[in-house]
């Protein structure tokens, strides 16, 4: 019996025929989808996505009033504020969605386009349930004191908050906050 063929195949020998001195084996393969995705979800702030655009435009206006300046040694657009002007868009549009994934081995939280990302290992999780948090716990990424926890949102209210075994809290927000818990609790198993 072989294991394992691949990483998503398990091969089984069903049958062995000695033909003379040659040996064929009738292969049976069955799939088997290890680390199947149990769970996978996109949380969008609206609210994020207005405000970027927004900047977007007030900066785009910036920079084409100062390239329609007349030529001058300090007018035009300036490499540096171009720059920073680009950092705080690109900051801006990585918390415009927040990516929840269970499956495998793992729970992941991806902000936006991935510039910050957490992998939880659900055999770590000690326990997950439904919360809602409180309005000055704000968006994004915050540690908290009291409790002491790490709270991971981009919008409303509704979250599933995680136990670790060595005591740590975390609180990822989504919409779908019955759906993550029945996911994180099922890959606890």
């Amino acid at each position: 019996m072989i294991p394992l063929c691949g990483d998503q195949v398990k091969c089984i020998f069903q049958d062995k025929h000695d033909i003379g001195q040659i040996l064929f084996f009738k292969i049976e393969i069955y799939y088997y989808n290890f680390g199947a995705m149990n769970y996978k979800h996109t949380q969008i702030s609206y609210l994020m996505l207005v405000i970027t655009l927004a900047v977007l435009t007030f900066f785009a206006s910036i920079n084409l009033s100062a390239m329609a300046e007349p030529a001058w040694p300090d007018s035009g657009t300036n490499l540096l504020v171009t720059a920073v002007m680009a950092f705080i868009l690109l900051t801006l549009a990585s918390f415009v969605t927040l990516q929840v994934k269970v499956g495998g081995k793992y729970m992941q939280i991806k902000f936006g386009y991935g510039i910050y990302q957490k992998k939880f290992l659900l055999s770590d999780i000690a326990s997950a349930k439904s919360v809602k948090n409180r309005w000055y716990y704000g968006w994004g990424i915050r540690r908290w004191f009291w409790p002491k926890m790490w709270i991971y949102n981009v919008s409303g209210f509704d979250a599933v908050e995680i136990k670790l075994k060595n005591g740590k809290l975390y609180r990822i927000g989504t919409d779908e906050p019955k759906k993550l818990e029945e996911a994180i609790l099922e890959g606890m198993r």
